[in-house]
């Protein structure tokens, strides 16, 4: 049930890093964090998932709301550095068909500095 959550500007996008497990207990915290990037204005939201070891139906929920918040904005939410079994879940689920899933932060605002 442990989680840490930080936000920082990156380039072009925000940058939401969470370690630990996001499942039920944690995922309000990270919606927390999400909720206030959608209310001022952001388009462009990267969530490092480098620290997470793992999630559950309630994360993939909070990162499809927050692919639907963004896409009414003509935004986008990439995923950077899951590991492999995030990442499993992502394709298995097909939330990866929704957002840009990345090797790290850099991989996602280069991305994003490539679409520009």
């Amino acid at each position: 049930m442990d989680l840490s959550v930080t936000t920082r500007p990156g380039r072009g996008c925000l940058i939401v890093q969470a370690g630990g497990d996001l499942d039920l207990a944690t995922a309000a915290d990270v919606r927390q964090h999400l909720q206030q990037a959608v209310d001022d204005g952001m388009r462009v939201v990267v969530l490092d998932l480098a620290g997470v070891r793992l999630i559950d139906s309630t994360a993939l929920g909070m990162i499809v709301w927050l692919y639907k918040q963004l896409l009414d904005r003509d935004g986008r939410v990439y995923v950077a550095a899951p590991r492999p079994m995030v990442r499993s879940l992502l394709s298995l689920t097909s939330v990866d068909r929704l957002i840009r899933v990345c090797e790290d932060v850099q991989a996602a605002e280069a991305d994003l500095a490539a679409e520009a």
